[in-house]
């Protein structure tokens, strides 16, 4: 799964982002919008790491999404 995928169908898999990090809010989730860099940047701000442990995180992440996620 690319980050295209990822960022094309964002409304339905935001809910698994949230469990992955979960000091996200809601309201970050919509700001975020499927946008890679945004995501970095509010994993950054809730979670007080550098910008390369939040781009692993993300990278980690992205490896697990599935088709199923789409559903």
């Amino acid at each position: 799964m690319n980050w295209d995928q990822i960022a094309g169908g964002w409304k339905q898999i935001k809910g698994r982002a949230r469990e992955q990090w979960g000091k996200l809010t809601e309201d970050d989730l919509d700001v975020v919008d499927g946008r890679r860099e945004q995501l970095i940047g509010k994993i950054q701000q809730r979670y007080g790491c550098a910008k390369e442990d939040a781009e692993r995180q993300i990278a980690v992440w992205e490896r697990k999404v599935s088709d199923a996620w789409f559903r």
